[in-house]
């Protein structure tokens, strides 16, 4: 049997930048960094595309530009906001079938990392 199609999907995984979130006064003033992961399906893909044209497909160079803005355009007090905020404008992207995001705080804690993950759409 010849394969032509596949299950596609698109991960960013360990990007870190400062993001003003939480409810602490000292976070309310000073970003702190954040680490996102993000996995959109896109559902079935052919596995050779039909030319080698980036306009044809999801540009991850924008999926990790819109991750960066949404989670740094204003303060949220919480990671639940954050992440469902996020979640759902990843979900418009065109193509976009069905979203995981996880969203960690780095030093919260000096012994383990906090994090929320979501996971939202077709899977």
């Amino acid at each position: 049997m010849h394969h032509t199609t596949g299950t596609q999907t698109l991960t960013l995984t360990g990007l870190r930048f400062n993001a003003s979130l939480g409810i602490l006064e000292s976070e309310k003033t000073d970003p702190q960094p954040i680490q996102v992961d993000a996995e959109l399906h896109l559902g079935t893909q052919p596995l050779l595309p039909h030319d080698d044209d980036i306009n044809h497909v999801l540009d991850y160079r924008k999926v990790r530009q819109i991750i960066i803005n949404e989670c740094t355009v204003e303060h949220v007090n919480l990671l639940e906001s954050l992440i469902g905020k996020l979640a759902h404008r990843l979900m418009q992207l065109p193509g976009v079938l069905g979203v995981r995001v996880k969203i960690a705080k780095l030093e919260i804690f000096s012994d383990c990392e906090v994090a929320i993950k979501v996971e939202t759409g077709q899977w």
